[in-house]
């Protein structure tokens, strides 16, 4: 099984900090999962004008290749005023309507206000439903203040919990999916 977290961020590491979290836990609940983390400050994508994915030469395709080819996501974004990332909207934009489907779809969101946690409930969740995927109930909102001002490490122990309780969540929906789509 490939887990693949997306950072749609292109400024700070805080949010792909919290993807990548996801992304260790689920390597430590099953070492046969295979991570990859896709952080799109490394990646010059088109804009999406609603083009098929072919028609881009630059780094379009083979990220949403590698999106679409993984069995698991987890997506992070950072909220923007009480938006998601202008960038993660941009690559989801590039998209076909059922990319996700028969895949489990988290989400990690970084943020300076607890005010915002409620952001991807109404915005990213539809958006990864109307892909057809399965969204977890374990989703997680990481406030500033629960990472060291210099390491940029996680130190809220509960949020660390979250995010641990996340990876094994998608694990588990992933694999009851593959179980029933196999019958």
């Amino acid at each position: 099984m490939k887990l693949v977290g997306v950072s749609g961020t292109l400024a700070g590491n805080k949010t792909s900090k919290a993807v990548y979290d996801v992304l260790a836990a689920a390597k430590m609940i099953d070492s046969s999962v295979k991570t990859e983390l896709i952080d799109l400050r490394d990646y010059d994508l088109s804009f999406a004008d609603g083009s098929p994915l072919a028609y881009f030469d630059d780094d379009t395709w083979p990220v949403a290749d590698k999106i679409m080819s993984a069995d698991c996501l987890v997506f992070g974004t950072p909220i923007y005023q009480a938006s998601i990332s202008g960038v993660l909207k941009n690559l989801l934009d590039h998209f076909p309507e059922y990319s996700f489907k028969n895949k489990v779809t988290g989400i990690v969101a970084t943020g300076l206000s607890e005010k915002h946690f409620l952001v991807t409930e109404y915005q990213l969740k539809p958006v990864l439903s109307y892909f057809k995927g399965l969204v977890p109930t374990g989703n997680v909102f990481v406030q500033n203040d629960c990472f060291d001002l210099e390491s940029e490490e996680i130190i809220d122990q509960l949020i660390a919990k979250r995010l641990w309780n996340l990876a094994d969540e998608i694990l588990f929906l992933q694999r009851s999916m593959n179980e029933r789509t196999e019958q």
